[in-house]
C-alpha cells in the first residue's frame, strides 16, 4: 500500500509514539478491506509500539486507533490515503502520546469541555479541506474521554451518504444531528461548543494596546505584510477570519515561481508558520465588521470585530481577499450544499455516476469540467458569453472528453430541486431567449470572486466593483491605511502577485510610520 517514501516518512514520525497503540481493525472479505489491512500490518510493522487486533464495527472497513489499555482513540472508516495521510500520521502519534502543537490555552479549553460529544466527519480523499476538520476533531477526542470522533471515506460509504443527505464534505454530525459543513479549524469548533469562548476572546483582544501595524486578513498579502512589517521591530498584529484565506480552497499551484508544484493548505500553513517566526500577534477566528478611520494625520484607526472588541493602530494594511462569486438566482442559497457547491475537486466524488453542470467558461471552469469529467456520468458547461474564455489547450481537452455538453450564450436562472436536493437547473439562450430545463443532481459554481469589501464602503474609497482603490505604493484614500492583494483594484489575482503587494504595503506603512510628526494627544 505504501510506497517506499512514504514508508521512509512514516517510520521516521513513529518513533515519536511514547505510548503503545492498537489498531483495531474491522474487516470483511471485500477488496477495500484486504486494502485496509494491508496497510495496517504495513504500519505496525514500522513500530514495536503498534499491533494489529482485530474488532468489530459496524462500518466495514474500518479501524480504532486506540491507545493500549485505555479507551483513548479515534476511528477511521475507510482507508485515510491521499489527503487524509496527515490526519492517519497525526492520529497515530496523537494517541501514542506525542503532544499537540497546538496554543496550550485551546488544549485546556478541549479538555474542560462539559458534555458528550460523539462527532462523525464525512470526508472525501480529494478534499484539500477535510484534513482540518478530521484532525481537529481527533485531537479532541485525544484530549477529552467524552469526546469521541469517527472520520468516515463518504466515497466509500456511498449509501450512508445518501441515507443522510451529505452531498459537500467536510460534513459534520454530532450526535446524530448536522454540526457544520465546511473548513473549521479547532478554534472554531471548541467556540461552537464553549458558549463563553467568544466572550472570553473579546476580553482579551480588548486590552491589547494600540499596534503600529495592523493587518486585517490572513491570506498571502496579510501574511506577506506582516513578516515585512514584523521585520522592521514595529508593533505588528493580524486579525483574520481564517489564516490561509482563499488559499485554503485552491488544490494544485504550479505556478508560484520556484516551487514546482505545492497545494493551497500545505502553502497556507507555511506561511503561518512564517509569520509566527517573527514577534506577530496573530487573532485567527475573527472577523473585521466596521473600520474607523483616525480624526486626524497621526491619530489611531479603529478596527471593531464581530464579537464586539476593537483594535487600535497607528496603521492599517488591508488584505481581506476575496470569495468566491454567486449566481444569485433564485434556488442557489437554498441548495447550497445540498447539490450547489463550489469546490469540485472537493465534492466531485459525491457525485460519482450523476450528472453536473458547472457554471463559468474560464479557466476554472473549463478545468473543473476535465476533472469532473472522470467522475461523474455527465458535464453540461453553461457559459454566458459566446465563446469560452479559458485557455485553447484546456477547450481542446475539454472538447475531447465524450461527456461534457458545451452551452454558450447561456443564462442561468433557476437552481430547482425537490425540497432536499438539486434536481436540475434553468437557463435562457441569450441569442433566442427561450428558457431550457436540464435535469441534473449538481451544480458547481466557477464564475469568478468577489472582493471582501463590503463592511468598508462607508470608510475608504471602492470601485464599482467593489475593490481597495490602491496607487502603487498601496496607499488607500484615507492617510496611514493601506491595502493588498484580491481586495484591491491590482489587476491580476494571483499568489505571487498578492505576495508582492502585501510587501509593498508593509514598506509603505513603515515609511508613513517613520515621516510622522511627534505623537498628539487623540481629539476628544
Amino acid at each position: 500500500m505504501l510506497d517506499a517514501n512514504l514508508t521512509q516518512q512514516l517510520k521516521a514520525y513513529m518513533v515519536n509514539i511514547r505510548e503503545p497503540i492498537e489498531l483495531v481493525a474491522s474487516l470483511g472479505d471485500d477488496a477495500k478491506s484486504r486494502e485496509l489491512g494491508e496497510l495496517l500490518n504495513e504500519i505496525a510493522a514500522l513500530s514495536d509500539k503498534v499491533s494489529v487486533v482485530a474488532g468489530s464495527d459496524k462500518r466495514v472497513p474500518s479501524f480504532l486507533i486506540r491507545r493500549t489499555g485505555t479507551d483513548i482513540g479515534v476511528r477511521f472508516a475507510g482507508i485515510p490515503l491521499g489527503h487524509e495521510f496527515t490526519s492517519l500520521v497525526l492520529a497515530l502519534l496523537q494517541v501514542g502520546g506525542h503532544p499537540s502543537r497546538e496554543a496550550q490555552d485551546l488544549l485546556e479549553q478541549v479538555r474542560n469541555l462539559d458534555g458528550d460529544f460523539a462527532f462523525e466527519t464525512y470526508f472525501s480523499l480529494s478534499c484539500q479541506n477535510c484534513p482540518d476538520v478530521v484532525q481537529a476533531l481527533n485531537l479532541m477526542a485525544v484530549l477529552n474521554p467524552r469526546i469521541s470522533h469517527t472520520a468516515i471515506d463518504g466515497g466509500l460509504f456511498k449509501d450512508e451518504v445518501d441515507s443522510r443527505k451529505v452531498m459537500a464534505v467536510p460534513t459534520v454530525f454530532l450526535n446524530g444531528e448536522p454540526f457544520g459543513q465546511g473548513r473549521m479549524e479547532l478554534g472554531g469548533i471548541v467556540a461552537k461548543l464553549d458558549s463563553g469562548a467568544e466572550a472570553k476572546a473579546a476580553e482579551k483582544i480588548k486590552a491589547k494596546d494600540p499596534f503600529e501595524v495592523l493587518v486585517i486578513g490572513g491570506g498571502p498579502a496579510g501574511a506577506a505584510s506582516a513578516i515585512y512589517a514584523a521585520r522592521k521591530g514595529i508593533r505588528t498584529g493580524v486579525v483574520a477570519e481564517r489564516f490561509g484565506g482563499q488559499v485554503l480552497d485552491t488544490m494544485g499551484i504550479e505556478n508560484f515561481i520556484s516551487v514546482s508544484h505545492t497545494e493551497g493548505p500545505k502553502l497556507a500553513a507555511q506561511l503561518e508558520q512564517h509569520v509566527k517566526d517573527y514577534d506577530v500577534d496573530i487573532m485567527n477566528l475573527q472577523r473585521a465588521e466596521k473600520l474607523i478611520p483616525a480624526k486626524f494625520e497621526g491619530g489611531l484607526h479603529e478596527v471593531v470585530l464581530a464579537n464586539g472588541a476593537s483594535l487600535k493602530s497607528k496603521t492599517i494594511i488591508l488584505s481581506t481577499g476575496a470569495r468566491w462569486r454567486q449566481m444569485g438566482v433564485p434556488g442557489e442559497d437554498e441548495y447550497r450544499n445540498k447539490g450547489v457547491a463550489y469546490c469540485p475537486h472537493c465534492d466531485g466524488p459525491l457525485f460519482k455516476g450523476k450528472r453536473v453542470a458547472v457554471i463559468g467558461g474560464g479557466n476554472s471552469g473549463v478545468e473543473a469540467a476535465i476533472d469532473l469529467a472522470g467522475i461523474v456520468a455527465h458535464v453540461t458547461l453553461i457559459e454566458y458569453d459566446s465563446d469560452l474564455r479559458a485557455d485553447a489547450v484546456l477547450q481542446r481537452k475539454l472538447a475531447s472528453l465524450p461527456n461534457v455538453k458545451i452551452i454558450t450564450s447561456a443564462l442561468t436562472t433557476r437552481v430547482d430541486g425537490d425540497g432536499e436536493k438539486v434536481s436540475g437547473l434553468v437557463y435562457k439562450d441569450r441569442n433566442t431567449g427561450i428558457e431550457h430545463d436540464v435535469a441534473l443532481e449538481g451544480i458547481f459554481v466557477q464564475i469568478g470572486l468577489v472582493p471582501n469589501t463590503e463592511w468598508l464602503k462607508d470608510s475608504i474609497a471602492l470601485s464599482n466593483r467593489g475593490e481597495i482603490e490602491i496607487d502603487a505604493r498601496g496607499e488607500t484614500s484615507q492617510p496611514g491605511i493601506f491595502a493588498a492583494g484580491d481586495a484591491t483594484t491590482v489587476p491580476y489575482k494571483q499568489i505571487v502577485i498578492a505576495m508582492g503587494a502585501g510587501s509593498t504595503a508593509a514598506l509603505s506603512a513603515f515609511d508613513y510610520l517613520i515621516r510622522l510628526p511627534e505623537p498628539v494627544a487623540e481629539a476628544a
